[in-house]
């Protein structure tokens, strides 16, 4: 436990995210004693009119200590320093350093775009932003090499007179140990699935009618696991799409069939007669005593299965999800899973970091068994990636994510994936339907982002399935 003291309540979210990027899951508590004796370490932050204090306690002792010189009040250039100083005295207490510095958003990518289109050059960009974030020299050119992808890609699409749909499918074969996403188990919920998708085409005729003027680009159904519906489900679903929108402007549609344990050969056969672009079927790990820990429910031999069924029905776009530091992986682990993909070769592998999410039932096994990613997985995986011929093409990060990681997302050229790359930046309306679904919806007047939370349970969802259109309606008369 880390007790944190302040005078003044300033930048306590940036505090908090800073110390739990070096201890990661710790619990953070106010006090006011620096001498107790009941945390691990107390962090005391004084902030004053001509300069601010931070400092590290053991019973009573100071350990580290940093001044940062400035008014408080001076929010622009002051909270830089301060955030500097913060991981300066951190980062000596802990001897740990951070690959993205003193970063704790999710796009990082912004950031290098927002020079990049102010007309610095990338030879400027480095070394302002290492100095501004302490960004380690790999997440700077990794964050390049994406930016150059995405602006690239984005070319090609009329972003700005575009929308992209999500639907959300928040039904699985099981519960995944690390997952916090909307996820039902679809054996409880069989006999309302149909009113489920009923409310979800109310939504989608809705949504077809605002956007009527607009181009649908890109169509992403995802979950849950989309393919715990039945093929005659997904079917009717594609029937339904196909009648409320104009699909001659789309560039792609992507289907997560990422449980092998949901797909047949029928299911597949749909999605491709439906003109779907690209799948993913996710193994996480290729260790089958991994995915007994995690809770997948299915085998490797499965996912080879679900794998090679794609390729016979004719998709040949197929993306795989992996996760390093998953519990009880080592190197040894980490070396077969991508050398078993390596095998399939896919046309894009998303590498993630495990992420130590809030509602998941993984912090109940922190005591059992070791987890988190390591610098050399992530450079194990990355490295792979290229042996496949891919290159990365978007990136994003996540909160308590051990060793402060990131996920990429690799693909071979022409197989990328512009949803990705459309939400992760916010680039045009991302309208999403479904329970549990968060719709972006980006305002005319400026680069503010209306969100839409639909609800996530689904009774609730159903019976409220007019509110849910209220809510879009509201944002959309709003912006």
């Amino acid at each position: 436990m880390i007790g944190l003291i302040q005078n003044k309540q300033n930048y306590e979210y940036d505090i908090r995210s800073l110390i739990l990027a070096f201890m990661i899951d710790e619990k953070i508590e106010l006090t006011e004693d620096t001498a107790s004796s009941i945390y691990d370490f107390i962090l005391k932050v004084q902030f004053a009119e001509s300069q601010t204090s931070i400092s590290i306690y053991e019973n009573g002792t100071i350990l580290e200590e940093k001044t940062v010189p400035g008014d408080y009040k001076d929010k622009t250039y002051f909270k830089n320093q301060f955030k500097i100083g913060l991981y300066q005295v951190l980062s000596k207490y802990s001897n740990k350093k951070l690959p993205w510095g003193t970063l704790t958003g999710i796009r990082p990518t912004k950031l290098i775009m927002k020079e990049l289109h102010q007309g610095q050059q990338k030879e400027q960009i480095v070394p302002k932003l290492k100095e501004k974030y302490l960004i380690s020299d790999e997440k700077l050119h990794l964050s390049l090499d994406v930016v150059e992808r995405e602006e690239a890609l984005m070319k090609s699409i009329d972003v700005e007179q575009g929308y992209s749909l999500y639907i959300g499918i928040p039904f699985c074969p099981t519960t995944c140990l690390y997952c916090s996403f909307t996820s039902y188990p679809i054996k409880q919920y069989e006999n309302i699935i149909q009113d489920y998708l009923n409310a979800v085409v109310k939504e989608i005729a809705f949504v077809s009618q605002e956007y009527k003027n607009r181009k649908l680009i890109s169509l992403y159904i995802g979950g849950g696991t989309p393919t715990t519906l039945t093929a005659n489900q997904m079917k009717w679903l594609f029937e339904q799409l196909q009648h409320y929108f104009d699909f001659s402007n789309v560039v792609e549609i992507t289907v997560e069939a990422g449980r092998p344990d949901s797909i047949t050969k029928e299911k597949l056969q749909v999605l491709y007669d439906a003109g779907v672009h690209r799948i993913s079927i996710n193994p996480q790990t290729m260790n089958d005593k991994t995915l007994k820990v995690i809770g997948r429910g299915h085998s490797v031999e499965q996912v080879l299965k679900s794998f090679y069924e794609a390729r016979e029905v004719g998709i040949d776009n197929i993306n795989m999800d992996t996760i390093c530091g998953l519990p009880g992986e080592s190197m040894k682990e980490i070396r077969h899973t991508y050398e078993e993909i390596f095998k399939l070769n896919p046309e894009s592998l998303t590498v993630h970091s495990l992420a130590l999410k809030r509602t998941s039932k993984l912090r109940q096994l922190k005591e059992k068994y070791s987890f988190g990613a390591t610098r050399e997985m992530i450079s194990y995986a990355h490295e792979m990636a290229y042996e496949m011929g891919m290159n990365p093409y978007y990136l994003y990060r996540q909160k308590n994510i051990p060793g402060n990681f990131e996920n990429v997302g690799f693909s071979k050229e022409g197989k990328e994936c512009y949803y990705n790359i459309l939400i992760m930046e916010e680039l045009h309306d991302i309208i999403a339907v479904g329970a549990g679904a968060s719709s972006k919806i980006k305002g005319t007047k400026g680069q503010e982002i209306y969100r839409v939370e639909n609800l996530k349970d689904i009774h609730q969802y159903i019976d409220r399935i007019d509110e849910m259109i209220i809510r879009k309606k509201n944002a959309l008369e709003r912006r």
